[in-house]
């Protein structure tokens, strides 16, 4: 029983992987080049890009949002937003081909992988 478990979370893993692949390629078909871009193999460098996004998201994500919780409390959780671009921007800096213009880019790119990610989750998820 064990096994299955543990077989149906990695599928869950998986599909949410896919999920956040599929949102950032559209995300960069969405924005303007001028604000976030994939280059090189756009699809390679979106499974890589969502992989550190995810790594990310499990790992920084959560240290950052500890340390900025009382300018989150104070901002009725917008500040919340504000992380969400920074990790975006991070796995910009890290992600070579992806490529985050500023943080109005990140912001925007957050915004809409954000949107997207969630709705592919939803359509993907068996429940």
């Amino acid at each position: 029983m064990c096994y299955f478990q543990g077989r149906e979370r990695g599928t869950e893993v998986f599909a949410r992987w896919i999920a956040l692949t599929l949102a950032i390629l559209l995300t960069t078909y969405l924005l303007p080049p001028a604000l976030v871009e994939l280059r090189g193999d756009r699809f390679i460098v979106a499974v890589l890009a969502a992989l550190v996004l995810g790594l990310v998201n499990t790992f920084v994500r959560p240290i950052v949002a500890l340390i900025a919780l009382p300018i989150t409390v104070l901002t009725l959780g917008l500040f919340a937003l504000v992380i969400n671009a920074l990790m975006i921007y991070l796995v910009g800096l890290i992600v070579p081909g992806f490529v985050v213009h500023g943080l109005w880019g990140a912001f925007l790119a957050s915004l809409i992988i954000s949107l997207i990610s969630m709705v592919l989750t939803r359509m993907l998820s068996r429940e």
